[in-house]
Order: structure tokens, then sequence, then C-alpha cells
């Protein structure tokens, strides 16, 4: 495929079998298995007897074969363990980072690091990978002349991003290519960003949690409790799903010590993904992934002091990295975690901050300032990390104190001010929270017949004066997929928008049902409603209100209760969302 992707024209069979060194028939078998896989990408695949081999299909289809390559076989020691020009030894992976470009690959991290502010830092590292993956693959195809043409994408708005990282760059880009990368930009950076909750958000939730409960069934303990598992395996399962869907391989080096450290655990986990996720094909590989979040929760039971500061970097997946946080804990207490941190975050902290860092991956840093481990910490690593802390760390400057600090390592008054900041938003989300019981009259069933009045209701000026505006905006979002929670009769809308101020919740009660969509209808709707830059406490706090949705208790509130006790009892679930983030003991 790497072949047939780099060249704009056909390649004898023979000459293939030549440069790979293998049979035509076996060319040609490969052939017939790739051909199917292309098809899928949106290329074809010609072969015609006299006339050779080639792909053929949209630019940019092309490039999304080559960013699936990458993908599936590059991994983070490849792109970013090599910045000092090793040599790679082996030829496709070689060739795969020819191919998206290692120079731009190297150039474009830098950029948009540079960047600052003016780029979503909030994006996951592997979303952020993926992202530079895109853009460099682009910048390689665009330095060799492989364009995308006027009629794929001859409309678009130029991004201030792009503008930036053009400058920091120094390149200039046929206006076919400056839109494809801006709508690139837009849909991998800014992902719905005037969405407050993504519409399919809501089913990850309820699966995640349908896990738990069948995990620990089988197991006979609690684990419902545990924000940080529930929270893991949402971050982790909707992105690791989607990646199977789109054909990208699974692969995990540590599946065989996962299986044999926790077996009857695996087995569990296996049984509890083919029943909630019985519509996709989960491999083993990825089930190892999950495991080790579970693993890392059974394990988070017993917590140690610890003593000297570290960072952790672990590039195999947030489950992977509480896990080794918590082997490191029990095996090593005199380790103060304090922080998990992506590659690119990593290299950058002033040394000051901590005395070591843990890595599972090779860092572009000096051998004295990291160590590699991997995710299991083998008994063997774990004296090789006493060792190296013996030798190394506590000989290169005294080990720091953080007497003053948590377990997370922010102060207590760092700590305060997260609550104060959380408490502010839930009292002024509450403060200004109303039910509004109304009468449907005949022939005003459908949404958009409703959503000016509803937004009246709510008496702010600035709504008022842009009512119209906003409600466009949400019925935008409910054309997206209605957002009807299952089994009742509440639906969800929720829009961000330049028009609107502060976070805003109402709940409206019908008399009968109303009209969302084609096949959708519910009686009492939850709005939310935010401002378009909105600080992440607000942001956290309104999506675990969503997640709430999932509670029959709070849905029975909802349906029947008056607006005091519905306060009341979202108040109790947040004040206890709170002190759970923030690890604060009675």
């Amino acid at each position: 495929m790497c072949r047939l992707l780099e060249h704009d024209e056909p390649i004898k069979l023979f000459s293939l079998a030549h440069e790979l060194r293998v049979t035509m028939p076996t060319v040609s078998h490969d052939l017939d298995e790739l051909e199917q896989l292309i098809s899928k990408q949106g290329l074809t695949l010609v072969r015609k007897r006299g006339y050779g081999v080639e792909i053929n299909g949209p630019e940019e289809a092309k490039r999304h074969s080559i960013s699936l390559l990458a993908f599936n076989h590059l991994d983070d020691s490849d792109l970013f363990g090599q910045f000092k020009d090793q040599a790679v030894s082996n030829p496709t992976t070689a060739q795969l980072l020819d191919m998206i470009g290692k120079e731009n690959f190297k150039k474009l991290e830098h950029a948009l690091w540079e960047l600052n502010d003016d780029w979503p830092n909030s994006l996951s590292e592997s979303d952020y990978t993926r992202l530079l993956i895109k853009l460099s693959v682009a910048l390689t195809r665009i330095e060799h002349d492989c364009l995308v043409s006027a009629s794929e994408y001859d409309t678009g708005e130029d991004i201030a991003l792009l503008s930036s990282l053009m400058a920091l760059l120094d390149i200039q880009l046929p206006i076919e290519e400056k839109h494809y990368l801006s709508r690139l930009l837009s849909n991998e950076a800014f992902p719905e960003s005037s969405l407050l909750i993504h519409h399919d958000d809501m089913p990850t939730i309820e699966g995640v949690k349908q896990l738990i409960r069948f995990v620990e069934e089988r197991l006979h303990m609690s684990l419902t409790e545990d924000r940080s598992l529930e929270e893991g395996l949402i971050q982790h399962i909707k992105p690791a799903f989607q990646r199977i869907m789109d054909g990208i391989a699974i692969r995990n080096p540590m599946l065989a010590p996962i299986k044999k450290e926790y077996g009857p655990l695996f087995a569990i986990v296996r049984s509890g993904v083919q029943k909630i996720y019985g519509h996709i094909q989960v491999p083993d590989e990825e089930i190892g992934y999950i495991v080790m979040h579970f693993g890392a929760s059974l394990e988070r039971l017993k917590p140690f002091p610890r003593k000297v500061r570290a960072v952790l970097v672990c590039t195999s997946g947030i489950g992977s990295s509480k896990l080794l946080a918590v082997k490191i804990a029990k095996e090593l207490p005199q380790i103060d975690l304090i922080g998990h941190y992506s590659w690119y975050e990593a290299t950058r902290l002033a040394p000051s901050r901590y005395d070591l860092i843990i890595s599972t991956v090779d860092l572009p840093l000096e051998p004295d300032r990291y160590i590699k481990l991997s995710p299991m910490l083998s008994p063997e690593e774990t004296n090789k990390l006493r060792a190296y802390i013996e030798g190394t760390t506590l000989k290169k400057r005294k080990p720091a104190t953080a007497a003053d600090a948590g377990t997370d390592g922010q102060s207590p008054m760092d700590r305060l001010l997260q609550l104060q900041l959380y408490s502010g938003v839930v009292l002024r989300l509450l403060d200004g929270f109303h039910v509004h019981d109304l009468t449907l009259m005949q022939g005003q069933e459908r949404l958009e017949h409703q959503l000016s009045n509803m937004l009246s209701l709510i008496g702010k000026k600035y709504i008022e004066a842009n009512n119209a505006k906003i409600a466009t905006q949400l019925l935008a979002r409910e054309l997206q997929g209605s957002l009807v929670i299952p089994d009742t009769e509440l639906a969800l809308l929720h829009t961000r928008s330049e028009w609107i101020e502060e976070p805003l919740l109402a709940l409206y009660r019908y008399d009968r049902p109303l009209q969302l969509g084609e096949d959708a209808e519910a009686k009492h709707l939850l709005m939310m409603l935010g401002p378009l830059k909105l600080d992440s406490y607000s942001l956290e706090l309104l999506s675990e209100i969503s997640a709430m949705l999932l509670l029959p208790e709070l849905l029975a509130v909802l349906a029947h209760d008056h607006t005091a006790g519905i306060k009341l009892f979202i108040s109790k679930k947040l004040e206890h969302y709170i002190k759970t983030k923030l690890d604060w003991r009675e």
C-alpha cells in the first residue's frame, strides 16, 4: 500500500515483486486482500494486464489512507523517540516515516507548541498525535505537488490557527490547500466546539456504567464510587471503539502479561464487553487495555506515603498510566507521583518542579532526567527504578519536600481555591434554575414552535435580544441527533453561543409530548446553555449534570418534584462529585 500510495502512475507487477523481494503470485494475493480495504477508504485499485497497478481516488482519501497506515504501524517511540535522527532498522517504519514527513512532523510539533493558547491544548494526547500526523501528511504531499482539487475544497474560511501556523513554518499554500487545512484543523482541533455535551457521550456513559456494574457483581465488590475508574473508561472507550469501527488495528504489546496477572478479571471484562457492546467485535488487545483500568481501580485501594517527586509519562493509554501509578505506589512508596503528563508537556516541564520523569516511551531528554519502564512494572524493573533513584536522582539533587502539598501535588490553598471555583459555578447555576410547567396548544407541537417562548421564560435580556439566533442554534444541534434519554419522556437541549453570557439551566414540563424530530418526542426538556468561551469548571459540571440524567432517581425528581427539590438533589450529587474530584477528606 505504501508503494502504491507513493506513486501517481501505474507500477508493473514484476516491479513490485522485485522491490519487495517476493513472487508475483504473492503480490497478486496481497492485492486481492487490499482491494476491499482500499475501496472502503474511498479509493479504487486499478489492475490491468499490460498496464500495471495503481490506486486512484481523491487526494483527500489518499492522505487519509496514509494517516491510517501511520496510526496502525507507527508507535510514539517511532514518532517522538528518534529526534536525534537515529537510523531506523525496520524498512516499513522508515518508509512510513518518510511518507508522513518526519521533518515536517517535528516542525509542526514545535510550531503547535509555540502557539500556546492559540490552539486547543485540552486535546487528549492521542488526538493531538493524530492531528500532527494528518497535518504532516498533508504538508508532505503538498511538497510533492500532490494537491487537493478546487472541486474538493473550493469553499471554506481560513481560521486564525492556520494563519499562525503558516507564519511559524514560513510556508505559503494554494487557496484550496488553505481551505482543506482549515477544515482539517476545525474538525480535529475544535470538534463540535459549540456543544456543551457531545450527542454520543450519553450512550458511552451508559455503557461504561453497565460494564462497571457487570464487573463488580462478579467480583462481589463495589466499584461504582471510584470516579477515576468511570472517568478513565469514558475517556478511553469512546475513541478506542471508534478506531476499531474505522478499521484501525489495535496493538497491545502487554497482552500476554496482562492475561497472566489478571486472568480471572480478563475473562470477566471480556464477557461484560461482549454482552454490553455486542455490536462491535472487540479484540483481546483492546480488552487488555480495559482490564488495566479495572486493575488500577482494584489496586488503588491501598494508599502509600511518598517522598520523591516524579511525573509520569505513559502513551499506551489512561488505563496503563493509572496501573503503572498504583504499581509504583505499592512497590516504591517513597515516590510521590505529582501528575500524569503527555510527552510534549513533560519535555517542557521546568526541572525544578520534579525530581524524576518515569516514562513508558523514549523521550528526547538526557538520561539523568527520566527512566523508561513498562506499565506492568515487573520485579526487575522495580529494582531498576529503585537503583536509578538511589544512584542518579538522589545524588543529583536533594529530595524535595512536599509537606504542604496533597497527594496530587496541590497545596491546601490550591485545593481551597478549586473548591471555591467549583462551588461558585454550582451556586450561580442553581440560583438561576427554574421549572416551567406549560400547556401545549393545538398545532404548536413541534420544537421550533416552542423554542422562542422557552428562551423568553429564562428572563435574561441578552437572550431575549438574540432569541431567534439562539433558537436556530438549538434546532441545528437537535438535527444532529435528538438527545432523548432512553425509555423516558425527557430530552436534553444544549448549545454554546456567542450570544449567551453565562451558564444557564432550565426545565420545561409540557402536558403532552413535544415533537423533536421525525421519530423523537418528549414531554420534559432540560435546557443547558453556555457561552462560547466557557471555563473548564463550568463545562465539567454541566457535563456531570448531563451524566446524572442516567440516574432513575433524578429522572423521577425532574418529572414530578418542584424547583427546590430538584435543586437539592442536584446540589447533593454535585457536592459529592466535587469532594471526590478534589479527593476531599472529612
